[in-house]
């Protein structure tokens, strides 16, 4: 497939913008460029035709199984985008007077409560822009708490070994230093460990539950009160909402401080590179060092941006990504409080579904139930036939299915973690089941297919050595060479 660049040739182009209508005003001629810029010209049909040949070549939840872990890649209803898309919620003006946008703050507000409710924290901020970006800020407002009582010695953030990859990234962006616990035997955090590692430098725990094993952790009371006593807080990664959502709130489990991926949890389609949302909720005493604006409701029942009293500051542009907002609002208005636990349920009941119907062959990383996902442990198989994680994951492309995340956790050296979500239907995993046992047939009787796997694809195995190290980012014109 060609680039766009490529495409097209001089003089051809599409009109998109009417005659102008006002007086052309141009900038100065310092400020204006020697040579025009490159861009592609072309017909409206070339590139009409050019995003058709993209779109169908995009693999996404639309297209088809889409089971990758930790991630929540579910189908979202298009009526939620519908509600996003409204004129009065799509033509406001971050400046705009406060008078002149009510209904947007009561969005905010409404989003908010609900939130809180769901998770059993005090107030939200939508401000952050993903779920790292919120654990960046959930742990900017654990080190203001800890500096406002002048306790500047805090300065260790417990992270557990299967802990996702921006946990660690986020705390050593904020300055702080990362202590890393291991997970016991039945993938959970060792207490002992935990116990270890306390002190009177530690100002928190970062975890998530249920973790990236798809366990839930049941020793969590007894987690979050570990932490507690040795003076520090506890912050939720609420990147597995979903499998408890409406069931067991963050709140009770002892955490100080949550980030949830709206993005993920509650309707906007994940992926592509955003928009998101991480938004952030806190307990009370947390409240005051809250970033940006937040809304509240005044005595004669209008709605008003304040800034908190302590405020760490704005972490993004105004009020975050607003429009996520609505599509969540619409989507946990839509569920209802029956609905929000029947979409967790039905996640896990899926999830064990598939893991139990694969455990005849494939070998899971840990025993018992699981939650939302499961990982699976290639090791054996790769020792028997020389079929890695990454060899399945490929084949599986083959067969219009997404691969689950792969290497991940990093305690499971073969690790393939799917996650099934509760808005796939029977039939689709019991296809999927399938596939996964056509090619662990396959691994035992033609590895090499594998290995040279996908076949079906418009591009087969990169080398990604080489696409690491040496990216090619632009497209370079002839002129350039």
């Amino acid at each position: 497939m060609k680039l766009i660049f490529e495409k097209g040739g001089p003089g051809r182009h599409l009109a998109l913008l009417p005659d102008c209508d006002v007086p052309e005003v141009l900038p100065s001629k310092e400020w204006t460029r020697e040579t025009a810029p490159h861009l592609p010209q072309v017909s409206e049909t070339e590139i009409s035709r050019h995003y058709t040949q993209l779109a169908l070549r995009t693999r996404g939840v639309n297209g088809g199984f889409y089971p990758l872990g930790s991630c929540t890649m579910k189908y979202n209803p298009k009526v939620n985008e519908e509600a996003a898309a409204l004129p009065g919620f799509q033509e406001l003006h971050p400046l705009q007077p406060v008078h002149t946008v009510q209904g947007a703050l009561k969005v905010l507000f409404q989003a908010g409560k609900l939130l809180d409710e769901i998770t059993a924290m005090d107030q939200m901020t939508f401000q952050p822009a993903a779920g790292a970006h919120g654990e960046f800020t959930g742990l900017l407002l654990i080190k203001a708490w800890h500096l406002s009582r002048g306790d500047e010695g805090r300065r260790k953030i417990i992270v557990p070994d299967s802990a996702h990859g921006t946990n660690p990234a986020s705390a050593a962006m904020c300055g702080m230093e990362v202590v890393s616990i291991p997970s016991a035997a039945d993938g959970c955090v060792d207490l002992e460990a935990l116990k270890a590692a306390m002190g009177p430098d530690v100002a928190g725990l970062m975890l998530t539950n249920p973790n990236t094993l798809g366990l839930f952790d049941r020793n969590i009371l007894e987690i979050t009160r570990i932490v507690h006593e040795a003076g520090g807080l506890c912050y939720y990664d609420g990147a597995n909402l979903n499998a408890v959502m409406g069931i067991a709130r963050p709140g009770d489990m002892g955490f100080d401080v949550v980030h949830l991926n709206l993005h993920k949890t509650f309707s906007t389609p994940h992926g592509g590179g955003g928009p998101g949302c991480g938004a952030v909720g806190c307990k009370e005493f947390l409240i005051p060092f809250l970033p940006g604006l937040i809304v509240k409701e005044t005595a004669d029942g209008s709605l008003q941006l304040l800034r908190p009293e302590h405020s760490i500051g704005d972490v993004k542009a105004f009020h975050g990504n607003f429009l996520v907002v609505v599509k969540a609002l619409a989507y946990i208005l839509t569920l209802g409080r029956e609905g929000i636990p029947e979409a967790a349920k039905n996640a896990v009941l899926n999830a064990n579904y598939m893991r139990h119907k694969l455990s005849d062959v494939y070998q899971m990383a840990s025993p018992g139930l699981c939650m939302h996902e499961f990982v699976m442990d290639l090791e054996k198989l790769k020792h028997e036939t020389g079929v890695t994680a990454m060899d399945v994951a490929k084949a599986l492309l083959d067969y219009g299915i997404h691969p689950p995340t792969m290497y991940f956790p990093l305690i499971v050296h073969e690790a393939l973690m799917a996650e099934p979500t509760e808005t796939e239907d029977r039939e689709t995993l019991d296809e999927a089941i399938e596939v996964f046992h056509k090619i662990y047939q396959q691994a035992h009787e033609n590895p090499q297919s594998l290995k040279d796997s996908p076949h079906l694809t418009p591009i087969g195995r990169p080398d990604e050595v080489t696409a690491a190290r040496k990216p090619v980012l632009r497209y370079r014109w002839e002129t350039e060479q």
